[in-house]
């Protein structure tokens, strides 16, 4: 095998392990010399792989991401860009700043000859958000959403109804024209969506809700489609 398909199986094998694995083993499972998994191993951790442990002792892949060179083609390569430039343009601060990051470190590890292509791309998404959006930033949101937190909102509709309430925060859709947070609304018994503009203030509460998010988006999904006539994606 080549030398990066050599460093990918090796991210592989040490993926499958949960605890330290020597360097001996790892040679026997590649078929390599015990002086080449060393080597590799300083290649991979050179380019960002969170491989911790030493020789005699053993190596261990922590938890994370990391983008090995050679890794995508360059359709692929375009679909993620085109993917951050719409977080870029359309994400909140946060999540706007975190797609500027994450085109770097992906620039950062790509071949000579498709990150010179990057700078050619003919894709690109619409104009510019409104200045009120670009500015707003839901990381409370995300966090409560990500730890299954009920929130305590104080919220004004669009037709300027204000209103105080306790939701189960499960998603978050983020579109050109705004955001729209789902929960489930204690309040009123049942599902509800939230203008992310028309929320005036929010406290993360120390309470989790009973159900996972998975399972709220999926009844919430599946009620969607029942609204709209539509049986496992297809119309009745």
């Amino acid at each position: 095998m080549t030398r990066t398909e050599r460093l990918l199986k090796l991210l592989q094998v040490l993926r499958s392990y949960r605890y330290p694995v020597s360097g001996q083993r790892l040679a026997e499972r590649l078929d390599v010399s015990l002086r080449t998994i060393y080597r590799d191993i300083a290649t991979l951790q050179a380019q960002g792989a969170q491989i911790e442990g030493e020789a005699g002792v053993g190596y261990v892949l922590k938890p994370g991401f990391f983008l090995p060179p050679l890794m995508f083609s360059q359709t692929e390569i375009e679909a993620l860009l085109l993917g951050i430039q719409w977080v870029s343009q359309y994400g909140d601060k946060p999540l706007t700043q975190s797609a500027m990051d994450v085109a770097s470190k992906i620039t950062h590890v790509l071949p000579s000859n498709i990150k010179k292509e990057m700078h050619t791309l003919s894709l690109r998404v619409g104009p510019p958000m409104k200045e009120i959006l670009a500015k707003e930033d839901l990381t409370s949101l995300r966090e409560a959403i990500r730890g299954q937190k009920k929130i305590y909102i104080d919220y004004q509709s669009q037709k300027k109804a204000r209103t105080q309430q306790i939701v189960w925060p499960f998603t978050i859709g983020y579109f050109t024209t705004g955001r729209i947070l789902v929960g489930w609304c204690e309040t009123k018994n049942d599902y509800d969506c939230f203008n992310t503009l028309g929320i005036i203030s929010m406290k993360a509460l120390d309470e989790t809700y009973p159900r996972s998010r998975d399972s709220l988006f999926r009844d919430w999904q599946a009620l969607q489609f029942s609204k709209l006539g539509i049986i496992r994606g297809k119309k009745n």
